[in-house]
């Protein structure tokens, strides 16, 4: 059995009066079962506690068994960057609105939270992404991603052109208003929308999908999730573009600069109530039919 013996909590940035209950809850329901706990800065001041009750989101990996996020899929995403190498584990409650990764439900968050705490739960190991700019002077720098890693324009009406190399080999140049490269998790966010496939998050994969590509044959594409994947922004489009992580993290792309993206050492580990499955929760969030066959017959 797994032992959890102190507890994050990452509430949501700028967090609304039902974040804020959500959070008291919580806290309340950790002191009845004498749990240990660390809040994070920004739930700490929404609650307005003093500074010292609160450390920082990076540090609640290094002191933390489990982080519990109070939130939607973009607080969960905020934190999995975050706390990217802890491998500390995270929990979701939803307070968003698809919640593909936050899947616990406010009202049933002291029952599932009593489960995992009691060691029932599954494991979900999901694919982080890594970015990096070289030829920035910040080079040397990485960044994180649950979901994306997106080159794209900011400033203009037009196009960009881009290369794009997959381990060392020349693949593609195109003319679009961008690349969504993301994870399998990713699968069910920009990439989506941009046409990409719906790739079950256990699939050791990368997606790289192409948006509003000018060329029709430029179409998505699926490559090992040991790739190496580098992006070139050519000519004068340099200054036109940037690189977005889970649509939060913006880096602008100086002129000479190239964009590698690849694997992350590390996965994040999500936890859910046990028999949480998949593909149920893209027949919910996505509207596929709630019948069955044996239900209903065709």
């Amino acid at each position: 059995m797994r032992q959890f013996r102190t507890l994050g909590i990452i509430g949501k940035q700028n967090g609304t009066p039902e974040v804020e209950s959500i959070l008291r809850r919580l806290i309340e329901y950790l002191r009845l079962r004498s749990c240990q706990y660390l809040l994070d800065s920004e739930s700490a001041r929404g609650l307005g506690l003093k500074p010292e009750d609160a450390v920082p989101v990076a540090v609640l990996g290094a002191r933390c068994d489990l982080v519990v996020v109070v939130g939607g899929d973009g607080t969960l995403l905020h934190a999995a960057r975050a706390l990217a190498g802890s491998r500390v584990p995270l929990v979701g409650i939803n307070v968003g609105r698809l919640g593909f990764l936050v899947d616990v439900s406010p009202a049933e968050m002291e029952p599932v939270l009593d489960a995992i705490l009691e060691g029932e739960f599954d494991a979900d190991y999901r694919a982080l992404l890594t970015a990096s700019v070289i030829g920035d002077p910040a080079e040397g720098r990485a960044y994180a991603a649950l979901n994306d890693v997106v080159i794209h324009k900011w400033n203009t009406a037009r196009m960009i052109h881009f290369e794009v190399s997959i381990d060392g080999v020349f693949v593609s140049a195109q003319r679009s208003d961008g690349l969504i490269i993301s994870t399998p998790t990713g699968s069910t966010a920009y990439a989506l929308s941009g046409g990409g496939p719906l790739v079950d998050p256990a699939l050791d994969a990368i997606l790289l999908v192409p948006i509003c590509p000018h060329d029709l044959s430029n179409r998505p594409l699926v490559v090992p999730g040991a790739s190496r994947i580098e992006v070139r922004v050519c000519g004068h489009d340099h200054g036109q573009a940037r690189i977005t992580c889970d649509g939060q993290t913006a880096v602008p792309l100086p002129r000479e600069s190239l964009v590698r993206v690849a694997r992350h050492p590390d996965n994040a580990c999500l936890l859910h109530p046990k028999g949480h499955n998949h593909y149920q929760i893209l027949r919910a969030k996505l509207g596929w039919g709630g019948h069955t066959h044996a239900d209903t017959p065709c």
